[in-house]
């Protein structure tokens, strides 16, 4: 079967170990489910592939790829859900571990397929599973923001940040959001957010902060959290020996929570949150799987706002 995958790694051109080729179809296991891919997103991950975090040269090649929906052995329509628990018992998204999204065909445990809505494209759906995900989860499950409250999300833009943006609206909040990036700051606000510089002050206090820069905005982040407010972080694209001033934390009784990714029921909400307030996820590019390296190049350049989306029926 085609597929995108890693054979070697290289920190300072990613793209020069990235092949797009034959590769074997993924081997039958007991408990385990082929989904025929029709739609794949990229993430970050994939580019940190390449440079070689979270693998090691004897599980090359590595087919990349995180995000799919697509067709189960049942002809149901679902979206894989990426977390893999090792035969040690260890947490992994796929890519990591097991073969990757970026294939025609991908293997994953029977409990791992989330039916997908029919409100939902396979291209939109497939963007959900990493980015999509984490936000959900910042927002809801660790962030327990509420209708009516307030959320900043720093550094606007990245996958991530940007999903926080729509969800939060759709959840009902007052969304703010930084970036240093002018044109960046139009489109958030086209999506319903409040735009900011980095570190500007806000017209309140928020009960919620998404954080995914780190150390840039960390201060500014606790600066800008309610008495009881929660930070929750799930990157630190900046740096992530931030100060913190022990005193705010304390004092106003702060919140930092840690998360990452979600749960497929997480996943199944998300869904059915988006089948009902008919937001979707941001798509920059949608690129035919035979031009599975284009894709990447785009993600690699950086100019991309939302999402790069591989077609596997093209």
């Amino acid at each position: 079967m085609r597929a995108a995958f890693a054979t070697a790694f290289n920190d300072a051109d990613p793209l020069s170990v990235l092949e797009v080729g034959e590769a074997p179809e993924p081997a039958p296991q007991d408990g385990w489910a082929v989904v025929d891919v029709r739609a794949s997103a990229l993430n970050h991950h994939d580019l940190w592939s390449l440079r070689g975090v979270g693998l090691r040269a004897e599980q090359l090649p590595m087919i990349l790829g995180c995000d799919a929906a697509g067709i189960g052995p049942d002809g149901a329509e679902v979206v894989v859900y990426p977390v893999v628990y090792t035969d040690k018992g260890a947490f992994s998204i796929l890519s990591e571990y097991y073969p990757g999204t970026v294939a025609e065909r991908v293997t994953v445990p029977a409990y791992n397929l989330v039916p997908k809505p029919v409100e939902l494209s396979f291209a939109e759906a497939a963007c959900l599973p990493t980015a999509w995900l984490t936000a959900y989860r910042m927002l809801t499950t660790k962030g327990r923001l509420e209708s009516d409250g307030a959320v900043l999300v720093q550094g606007a833009g990245g996958g991530v940040a940007t999903a926080a943006v729509l969800l939060g609206r759709a959840l009902g909040a007052r969304v703010y959001a930084t970036s240093r990036d002018a044109a960046k700051r139009e489109r958030i606000a086209a999506l319903g957010a409040t735009a900011f510089e980095p570190g500007s002050r806000l017209p309140e206090r928020v009960d919620v902060v998404i954080e995914t820069v780190g150390e840039a905005t960390f201060e500014h982040s606790m600066k800008s959290t309610k008495t009881g407010g929660r930070i929750v972080v799930s990157g630190a694209t900046s740096g992530h020996l931030p100060k913190v001033d022990l005193r705010r934390v304390f004092a106003l009784q702060l919140e930092i929570l840690g998360t990452s990714m979600g749960t497929p029921e997480e996943l199944a909400a998300l869904m059915e949150l988006l089948a009902r307030t008919g937001i979707r996820p941001v798509i920059d590019s949608v690129v035919p799987f035979s031009e599975a390296r284009k894709a990447f190049e785009l993600l690699h350049s950086g100019d991309v706002f939302g999402k790069v989306v591989l077609d596997h029926t093209a």
